[in-house]
Parts: structure tokens; sequence; C-alpha cells
């Protein structure tokens, strides 16, 4: 009997705690709206707040293959259990301490088990569901894991306003909160039965994987991919900067762009699994990097919360889909080399940790967040001239 069909009586009861643990997986996007918190209380410039995105985001170039290597020796359900984990001691750090270097740690621990954690728990979901209905639990997945990411801010910025304090801890009371999430979903994974799924005979390496970088689309897709996360975390960091400068909002209020984004960013992936089946990747891909176009303009130029808002929700559904087609995209460039490519675009996620340092710069060399989104729009412009090398 196939482990499909073995699993079908409990399948409902087996990917509730799976599903719990993507939305776990969004708990990483805290980062942007607490880094603003964390520059507030330490007074720190753009340049030292901006470092906070990269502590999370410098891990998936280190630790995305490796894992890769660590599902076949102890399993996919082990290896999301040790990512929750690590993910749930990094949320419990801030609240005994809010001292930059506890937050630097914290943050730290953070990505490195949302790196595992993003390479290990989609092909956690294949042990479950197969044929059709596994793209369809992918991006349920993905949905699930929008709202742990739309709706930290809102707490936090709840949180901080709260009287009297929730817990004593001000905005810090988020960690608490989700890390008690964190901990009912590696429980109930735990105490979960999942299939085992039969080991690979061969294991992607970093040198593998890097010397698909000899490949020319390859290159240009790993460059495509650093661009679109810098993107990402770039206007999860710099939005509700931008909108406490131009629009004189103060931090709890402009913390809700991120949430904005974060919306606009789920419905678009919705939108975009059905255009995706309709429309050609290359069309969809054109349409959302001119939108990433007219945002960047947006929040360039726009003084206003209506322009600035409506910059967000452009960028929100612009960025929304980039990721898949891409990594679509490369998959059929190099079909015989699958697992070596999915490694290399995965460690591309260490665009969140090359953006936030250099939009951080700029910014301070302006005196103003016009300098992060230049930043963020050679990034755009580089994703519209990748568009061009894409197959029709």
């Amino acid at each position: 009997m196939s482990n499909d069909v073995q699993t079908k009586k409990g399948l409902p009861v087996q990917i509730i705690p799976v599903m719990l643990c993507f939305f776990a997986m969004g708990f990483v996007d805290l980062v942007g709206t607490a880094s603003s918190y964390v520059m507030k209380e330490h007074e720190l410039s753009n340049t030292m707040a901006n470092i906070l995105p990269s502590m999370v985001f410098v891990w998936f170039l280190i630790f995305s293959i490796p894992t890769s290597l660590l599902m076949n020796r102890i399993g996919r359900k082990n290896t999301v259990m040790l990512s929750m984990v690590i993910t749930v001691v990094s949320l419990l750090l801030p609240i005994f301490s809010n001292s930059l270097a506890v937050m630097l740690i914290a943050f730290s621990l953070l990505g490195i088990g949302n790196a595992i954690m993003q390479t290990s728990l989609n092909p956690l979901i294949t042990n479950l569901i197969s044929g059709k209905k596994l793209a369809s639990a992918m991006t349920f997945g993905q949905f699930v894991k929008a709202i742990a990411s739309f709706m930290a801010p809102l707490i936090m910025g709840w949180c901080a306003a709260a009287s009297p304090s929730l817990f004593g801890l001000g905005w810090r009371a988020l960690f608490p909160i989700y890390g008690a999430i964190g901990i009912l979903a590696a429980v109930l994974l735990a105490i979960t039965a999942i299939p085992r799924e039969q080991v690979a005979g061969e294991t992607s390496s970093f040198a593998d994987c890097f010397k698909l970088l000899g490949v020319g689309f390859v290159l240009l897709s790993f460059i495509g991919i650093i661009c679109h996360v810098g993107v990402d975390v770039g206007i999860n960091t710099t939005a509700p900067r931008l909108l406490m400068e131009r629009a004189g909002m103060p931090l709890e209020e402009a913390g809700f762009a991120t949430s904005l984004y974060f919306i606009c960013r789920t419905a678009g992936c919705l939108l975009g699994a059905l255009l995706l089946s309709l429309v050609s990747h290359r069309k969809v891909f054109l349409v959302s990097v001119l939108m990433l176009i007219a945002a960047m303009a947006g929040m360039f130029f726009g003084e206003t919360k209506t322009v600035l808002y409506g910059a967000i929700v452009l960028a929100g559904i612009g960025n929304s889909n980039l990721f898949s087609i891409i990594f679509a995209q490369s998959l059929q460039a190099v079909p015989d080399k699958q697992n070596e490519v999915s490694g290399l675009l995965i460690m591309g996620i260490i665009g969140g940790a090359i953006f936030p340092p250099v939009m951080g710069v700029a910014a301070d060399a302006m005196n103003s967040q016009a300098g992060a989104i230049a930043v963020m729009t050679l990034g755009v412009l580089y994703l519209l001239f990748y568009m061009t090398k894409m197959r029709k």
C-alpha cells in the first residue's frame, strides 16, 4: 500500500501541524517592523538598524545545502522539528532583555531556524500529499505564512500602545505570543505520525550548486532571486520609516504599512495562481515588474499617505509571484540538475542580507529614505532586464 493511500484517513489531522509550521515560517518577517522599534529604542542610524534584517537572511547562504543533506540523514519531519526548536528559542530571548546584543542574537537564531525551515517544510508536504493537490497545498501554506507576516506589525503596534503594557514588554510582547504558537506547532508536529520519506541516492553539495553559476541563465536567475528578496525585505523594512518621514506618522501607526504590503502580497499570490495557468510566465513577470517600477516612483516622489499607501499596494502585488516564476524557469532550463538549482536559488535569499545594509548607507548619505528606495530601484531594473532573457 502506498504512502498516499495510507495517509488519506488521517490527512486532515496530519496537515494541521504542518500548516501551523507554515505560520511559524512567517515569524521571520517580524524583523522588518522590529528593526524600526530597535532603531528608536537604541537611537541607531539607518545603517546600523538595517543590519538587523541582514542578521536574519545571511544564514540562507550557509544553511540551505547542509539542511538538504541533513534531511537525508534524519528525515524531513525531524529537520522541521529542529528548525522549530531554534525558532522558539529565538522568540524567547527578547522576553528577558531588549539590549542590542540580545536582539542581534535573537534575530540571528530566527534566521537560522527559518533557513532550515524554508528548506525542509515544503518537501515535508510531499510526505502527505502528491499529484495535482500538491501545488494547491503548498500555495495554501504560503497563504498561512502570510497571515503571520502581516499580523506581526499589527500586534506590535497594539502591544506598544497598550496601557498597561502587556507583560511589561511593550512592543516585544509579540515574542511570547508567537513563541507560544511556535511551541504549540512543534508539539503537535512531534506527536503527529507522518510517513518517513525514502532517502535519496544522491544529494546536492555546495560544489554542485556553485558549478551551475557557469550556466548563464542560472546565474541570471540567482541574481534575480537576490534582487527579488532584497526588494521584498527592503520594502518590509523601509515602508514604516517612509511614512514616518514623509507623513509624520508615529511608528505604531506606520507599522501598518508592512501589514498592508504582506496583505497585498497574499492577494497577489492568489491572483497569480490563476493568471499563471492562463497567461505566459513572461507576460505576468513583465506586468509585475512594471508595477514595481510604478511603486518605486510613488515611494520616491510621494509625500502624502494616499500616494505612499498606493505605492505599497503596487509593490505588494507586483512582488508576489516573481520568485515562483524565476524558480520554474530555472528548473526548466537545467532539468537534469533540479536539486542543485533548487539549493542554489534558496541560497539567493541572501539578498535579504545584502540589500538592507546598502539601503541604510544610502539613506544616511541622503539623510532620507529616498536613498534606500534608489537602491531597491536598481534591483527592480535588474528584474526588468532578467525578463528579456526569459523564454517566451
